[in-house]
């Protein structure tokens, strides 16, 4: 006697296309990324896209190189790209995140991974986005060395997808900037962010569904919507250039926690930051933020940038070589306050 529940002879044979991932659309994306990694490799790469691990030779240039790393997404800004259905520079973000902030500890970016998850690939968008990200490798000078393209069907929501990155840097042991020289008396100045970066998003979003505001409506000669998805500066390299002429005591990436939370990061524990809140103009993104959001000063400068994207501390005597040499280099700069004793007040003041 035979058992029908062991009959399987008409049963339809199953593929992983019919449980929701498509690998001939990951190998035509991995054939789409092939290019675009290529122009970003440098010299050290030995093996990039297309293996199980990439390798990297770290050159010999370095007497006591030491490895820097440094991981991020791009946050809510994400559902912003959604929306607007724009990927092609949410790339540029991702890579940005995470290089800039390897570089406040005086390193170069060597090279950077990239995570790409969604539910269904999208070989179009999903380009888009990894143009973006090579995009980003080269404004930093870092090669695009590998990465993960995850499909997993029921885990994210038709037409969404996440990020994240991962990049690696060095830097010589005797020139890492730690901030442990800053004093009272060093100087602060402040480099032009290109807008909100990727942060704050949270806060964004919720100020245009709060006010059910058009993104398309004019902000100056620009869309609301294009000041939003501006793609995060790269400040890779002008402030390596700076770094090799000029002796730098600390740098801070303002990111989330805006400037309130950034700084105080690279100070010692005696020293404040005290801020000019007037030696530099708020960009229109963050006026309009503000006053159609009611948002308070404290809290722009605890959330949001403000319009100063990186911080370096400098002496005194160096500031106006510093100054002139950023702006040779094309970086918009002010000095926007000074180190003092901390005190019993906060890490960063305003004035």
């Amino acid at each position: 006697m035979t058992s029908s529940s062991c009959n399987t002879s008409d049963a339809t044979p199953l593929s992983y296309r019919d449980a929701g991932v498509d690998i001939d659309a990951g190998d035509r994306l991995v054939e789409n990324i092939k290019p675009l990694a290529k122009r970003t490799l440098r010299p050290e790469v030995l093996t990039g896209i297309g293996g199980f691990g990439a390798l990297f030779e770290i050159s010999k240039k370095y007497r006591d190189p030491v490895l820097v790393s440094g991981t991020d997404g791009v946050g809510t800004k994400l559902k912003l790209a959604f929306e607007l259905d724009q990927h092609d520079t949410i790339g540029i973000d991702l890579v940005a995140m995470s290089v800039n902030d390897i570089l406040v500890q005086g390193a170069e970016p060597l090279f950077f991974l990239d995570y790409f998850a969604c539910g269904r690939l999208d070989v179009v968008t999903a380009t888009k986005v990894i143009s973006g990200i090579a995009q980003g490798c080269e404004l930093a000078g870092c090669a695009l060395i590998g990465g993960e393209t995850a499909e997993m069907p029921g885990m994210y929501p038709a037409g969404e997808y996440d990020l994240a990155g991962f990049a690696v840097g060095i830097v010589e042991k005797e020139r890492i900037i730690s901030g442990d020289t800053i004093e009272s008396g060093d100087i602060v100045l402040g480099l032009a962010s290109s807008g909100a970066h990727s942060n704050g998003y949270s806060l964004i979003r919720k100020i245009i569904s709060t006010h059910q505001v058009d993104l398309q409506q004019l902000l100056d000669e620009r869309t609301l919507a294009a000041h939003i998805m501006e793609p995060t500066r790269v400040y890779v390299k002008p402030v390596l250039e700076m770094i090799r002429r000029i002796p730098i005591k600390g740098l801070a990436h303002i990111t989330g926690g805006g400037l309130i939370e950034n700084v105080p990061r690279i100070l010692p524990d005696s020293m404040a930051a005290v801020l000019q809140k007037n030696a530099w103009p708020m960009p229109i993104l963050f006026e309009w933020l503000q006053q159609i959001g009611h948002v308070t000063d404290y809290e722009m400068a605890r959330v949001f940038n403000c319009g100063i994207g990186m911080v370096i501390v400098v002496a005194p005597d160096q500031v106006a070589k510093a100054m002139q040499l950023l702006q040779d280099l094309g970086e918009t700069v002010w000095q926007i306050g000074c180190i003092r004793p901390r005190g019993s007040h906060s890490a960063t003041q305003f004035m």
